[in-house]
């Protein structure tokens, strides 16, 4: 086989290769949103703050096609559910809750890259469950509460109050991020991370098939 014949079969296997990543990461961008709209109510929290499971397809996407794809799977679920129920944050809630999703993902699946292995992905969803966390006290206290606060015409004072009607023990900001923030989005990640944990391996072959 000539030189110009194999470099011809390369670039039509990237091709196809590149065709099929666009299908999957539009097949778990669409999965993601549909499981966006069903969203729990937890009983620490204030009720603005309910959980979803649209991280699951995003974590499948960074295991099996690399981080970038599960960044973007994060961006266009982000995209489609604003399309499908607009914002009252003017997008910055959009793009604070895009950070906080790829926080999880993407560190798990740069560390699942490099050790593909069941321990790997441990590893992986241990660090983006820290990282969420984290991010998401950061970004809630400084961005979201604030931007919230605006869009709804009440004090910080009011969201705040909120809280300390679930739980008393929520003070004010750094009680509030402590008390209700920081178990919402460790609950998430723990459960994202199980939920993958237990359907990866059967499902990935699927991403994988040429």
């Amino acid at each position: 086989m000539s030189t110009q014949t194999n470099a011809a079969v390369r670039n039509e296997q990237k091709q196809r290769i590149g065709i099929r990543t666009m299908v999957q990461v539009g097949m778990l961008s669409a999965i993601a949103t549909v499981l966006m709209l069903f969203e729990i109510p937890l009983p620490f929290a204030p009720s603005f703050y309910e959980i979803d499971f649209s991280e699951v397809p995003v974590l499948i996407g960074c295991f099996t096609m690399g981080p970038l794809a599960g960044a973007a799977i994060e961006m266009v679920k982000i995209l489609l559910n604003f399309l499908i129920n607009g914002t009252v944050t003017a997008g910055v809630g959009e793009i604070a809750n895009f950070l906080i999703g790829c926080a999880l993902c993407v560190p798990a699946g740069l560390i699942y890259k490099r050790q593909g292995t069941r321990k790997g992905a441990l590893i992986g969803m241990a660090v983006g469950t820290g990282m969420m966390v984290i991010v998401g006290c950061v970004i809630n206290a400084y961005v979201l509460l604030p931007v919230y606060a605006k869009a709804f015409q009440m004090p910080l004072d009011a969201l705040i109050g909120m809280g300390t009607a679930v739980n008393p023990n929520i003070t004010g900001l750094s009680t509030f991020v402590i008390f209700a923030v920081a178990p919402f989005n460790l609950l998430k990640g723990v459960l994202v991370s199980v939920i993958v944990l237990a359907i990866y391996k059967k499902i990935s072959p699927i991403f994988r098939m040429r």
